[in-house]
């Protein structure tokens, strides 16, 4: 306690938060309670377990039906619960969140950490099944397109990506109004992978940051010239117009994973 009697903080409590977002409207909790969240559920089952409220602070909002592997979320810590054994909140965690959402990891951070704040690079993986067979194990979470995709010509094409450049393009547009679109997308790139034993072609890009939609809207950007609607270079006329209209359909939510997020070294300790 504090010499006004109230809790004091000990540091930053910071989790790492998987989950598969189908059944939920975004990460973040919404005005209306009956909405299912992924932060309403985690801050529920954070609340019983720590009998008291708590503040959460993402890394990265996620839309709705968007999944995650390595979501950070931190919140302050109060007297006594940094000394949590990392197996108890693992147990605690499992007993009280829905079978689609698992901490993964705990760790403790200084007292001024946000898992928002300071992350230096997000992650995403989006998957697509370009067969005209359909996906069984994976369907939860590929974009099926049924007729195959270039993907060499994709790969040429979002290299006009990389680099600071204005993203207005590629945003929701009702959320770029008033507020900076300017994002620096550090790599891209795709690879066909197997999970599940079926084939899946995947794209990844790293950031410091993204927009509303922006990886969605990126995808179906680069699904236009894998069909060849669309040749590479189109891409950089899409970032150039900074125009919505411009780009190509938003790709479906099912497709896309949070899975990393960067921070400086050493400033995450796992808790014990």
């Amino acid at each position: 306690m504090d010499h006004d009697g109230l809790p004091s903080c000990a540091g930053t409590v910071v989790l790492r938060l998987g989950y598969s977002g189908e059944a939920y409207s975004g990460f973040a909790e919404q005005t209306q309670p009956e909405v299912r969240t992924v932060a309403g559920e985690l801050r529920k089952a954070l609340e019983t377990f720590l009998r008291r409220e708590v503040d959460l602070t993402c890394a990265g909002r996620t839309d709705a039906g968007v999944h995650a592997l390595s979501q950070y979320v931190s919140f302050p810590a109060i007297d006594g619960e940094l000394s949590i054994a990392q197996t108890r909140w693992l147990r605690a965690m499992d007993a009280l969140l829905p079978r689609d959402i698992a901490v993964q990891e705990v760790f403790q951070a200084h007292s001024d950490f946000s898992a928002r704040f300071d992350a230096l690079a997000r992650t995403y993986t989006y998957r697509i099944a370009d067969r005209p067979n359909r996906p069984v194990l994976t369907r939860s979470h590929v974009w099926w397109q049924r007729m195959p995709l270039d993907e060499e010509a994709m790969g040429i094409a979002a290299q006009h990506l990389v680099g600071e450049h204005d993203f207005k393009s590629f945003c929701k547009m009702a959320s770029a109004v008033g507020k900076p679109t300017c994002r620096n997308v550090m790599s891209v790139g795709f690879e066909r992978t197997e999970e599940l034993g079926e084939e899946v072609l995947a794209f990844t890009i790293t950031g410091n940051a993204f927009l509303h939609s922006m990886v969605r809207t990126i995808v179906g950007t680069l699904v236009e010239v894998g069909l060849h609607r669309r040749e590479p270079s189109w891409v950089s006329e899409v970032l150039a117009a900074c125009d919505r209209r411009a780009a190509g359909p938003t790709a479906p939510a099912c497709g896309l994973t949070f899975v990393d997020v960067a921070y400086p070294p050493g400033i995450l300790t796992p808790l014990a």
